[in-house]
C-alpha cells in the first residue's frame, strides 16, 4: 500500500468517528494552546522590560548594593553603597568618562494629607536627572534643583496618579504633604506617563536624597546610583573605573568578592533576557504536562480502535496487506489526530496571547505588545506530531502483530 492510499485510509477511519476523534486531540490542542500563550506572553513580557531599561540609554552605569538584579531581597536591604562612595566617584580624576553620579534611596514610609494615608513608590533623588534621561514632564509646577537638594529642602514632587488621588482636580502646588511628621511642599507634578525604565512616575514621588537621608530614613547608605558616561563607548572603561575605586573605598583586594554590583546597560538587557527565558522554559515545561496526558489519551483510543477493528484488520491481511502496512495505518491515524490537535491549538494559543496581551496593556497601564512566537509555533507543531508518533507506536504494533485467522473470526 502506497503513502497516498495509506493517509486517505487514516482519514476515513478518524472521519468515521468525528466526535471521539476531537475529543481525544483536546488534551493536544489544551497543551499546545498553553505553550504558545506563555511564549508569547513570557516574549512580550521580556519585550517591555528591555524597552524600559534602555530607556536609560547606553552612557549609562547602574551601581547597586549587595548582588544586583540577581538577589534583590540582599540588594534591598544592603547598606553596602555609603554617601562617602559617592564622593569618592565624583573626585576628580578618578572616574574620567564621568559626567555625573544620581544617587537614589527608596522610601517605604507612607504619605499623609490630613490624617490620611497614601502609600506611592517614594524615592529620594535627583527630579532634574530623571526627567532629562527619561525625557519626563511637568504638568504644574517645576523641578526642584541642585541647590534644593544641597540644601536639603523639604520639597516634594508628585506622580500624576497621586495626585489625583489625593487632590482630585484641585490645585496642588504649593500645598504640604507629611512623611514620618516632616512636611514637604509640592513644587511640582509630575504629567500623566507610561512606565519607562522601571519607573512609572504616574504612582511615584520624589524627594531630593538629602532630604531622605536626614529626615526620613537617618542613614548614610543609598539603594542604586546611576552613573552618566561621556558616551557610550567609554562605558565599559567606566564600569571598570567605578569598580576600583568602590573597592578601593570598601578595602577590597582584587580576589575578594565585591559587596556591590556595576552594571552596563548591554550587561542588564543580558542577565533579564536569561531570567526571562528561564522562567519562560520552566513554565513551558509544566504546562507540556499536558501534552504527556493528551498523549496517554490518543493511545488509549487507537488501543479501543484496534479492538473495534479487528475484522477490518483480519480482512485487509487475507487480502494482502504486510504487517509494515497495517503498522504505517495506524500510526499515520496517531500521527494526523496530534497533528491536527497541534493546528488548532495553535491557532487558540495566537488568539488568547493576542487577547490578553491587549487586555494587560489596559490593565497595567503599560506599552505591553503582542509578539507572535513563530519559533514556539514550529516547535510545538513538530512536537504534538511526534507525540503522535510516540504514543501510536504501541496501538500500532498490536494491531500489525493480530493474526488474520484470529482477526476474521473476532466478534
Amino acid at each position: 500500500m502506497n503513502y497516498s492510499l495509506t493517509f486517505k485510509t487514516a482519514i476515513k477511519a478518524l472521519r468515521t468517528h468525528k466526535i471521539r476523534s476531537s475529543l481525544t486531540i483536546l488534551g493536544i490542542v489544551i497543551g499546545v494552546s498553553a505553550i504558545i500563550i506563555v511564549m508569547s506572553l513570557g516574549r512580550g513580557a521580556e519585550v517591555l522590560i528591555l524597552d524600559q531599561v534602555s530607556g536609560l540609554g547606553p552612557e549609562t552605569v547602574i551601581v547597586r548594593p549587595g548582588k544586583g538584579l540577581s538577589d534583590m531581597t540582599s540588594t534591598i536591604y544592603s547598606q553596602s553603597l555609603k554617601v562617602s562612595d559617592i564622593e569618592e566617584l565624583k573626585k576628580p580624576g578618578r572616574v574620567p568618562n564621568l559626567v555625573s553620579a544620581e544617587p537614589f534611596i527608596v522610601i517605604g514610609d507612607p504619605l499623609e494629607y490630613r490624617g490620611k494615608k497614601y502609600r506611592p513608590v517614594s524615592y529620594g533623588g535627583s527630579a532634574e536627572f530623571m526627567a532629562e534621561i527619561l525625557k519626563i514632564r511637568l504638568e504644574n509646577g517645576e523641578l526642584y534643583t541642585q541647590s534644593d537638594i544641597d540644601a536639603r529642602a523639604r520639597v516634594i514632587i508628585l506622580g500624576y496618579d497621586i495626585k489625583q488621588e489625593i487632590f482630585g482636580n484641585e490645585g496642588a502646588i504649593g500645598r504640604s504633604v507629611t512623611i514620618r511628621g516632616n512636611k514637604f511642599r509640592i513644587v511640582g507634578v509630575f504629567e500623566e506617563t507610561p512606565p519607562m525604565a522601571g519607573f512609572d512616575f504616574n504612582k511615584t514621588t520624589m524627594i531630593p536624597h538629602t532630604s531622605a537621608l536626614t529626615y526620613i530614613t537617618g542613614g548614610d547608605y543609598y539603594n542604586e546610583v546611576f552613573v552618566r558616561g561621556d558616551s557610550p563607548e567609554n562605558v565599559e572603561k567606566m564600569a571598570y573605573d567605578i569598580e576600583m575605586v568602590l573597592r578601593d573605598a570598601h578595602n577590597l583586594d582584587l580576589e575578594e568578592e565585591a559587596d556591590f554590583t556595576v552594571q552596563t546597560q548591554e550587561e542588564a538587557i543580558s542577565q533579564i533576557e536569561s531570567i526571562v527565558a528561564i522562567l519562560t522554559a520552566f513554565l513551558t515545561m509544566v504546562v507540556a504536562v499536558s501534552l504527556i496526558v493528551g498523549g496517554i489519551g490518543i493511545m488509549n483510543i487507537m488501543l479501543v480502535s484496534v479492538t473495534e477493528r479487528t475484522k477490518e484488520i483480519g480482512l485487509r491481511k487475507a487480502l494482502g496487506a504486510t504487517k509494515r502496512d497495517i503498522l504505517r495505518q495506524f500510526l499515520f491515524e496517531a500521527v494526523i489526530l496530534t497533528t491536527i490537535g497541534g493546528i488548532v491549538g495553535i491557532i487558540l494559543g495566537v488568539i488568547i496571547s493576542f487577547v490578553s496581551s491587549i487586555g494587560l496593556a489596559q490593565l497595567v497601564n503599560e506599552n505591553w505588545r503582542f509578539v507572535f512566537p513563530i519559533g514556539a509555533t514550529f516547535l510545538a507543531l513538530f512536537v504534538s506530531a511526534f507525540t503522535g508518533l510516540v504514543f501510536g507506536i504501541y496501538p500500532a504494533l498490536q494491531a500489525a502483530k493480530k493474526s488474520p485467522i484470529e482477526a476474521l473470526r473476532y466478534e
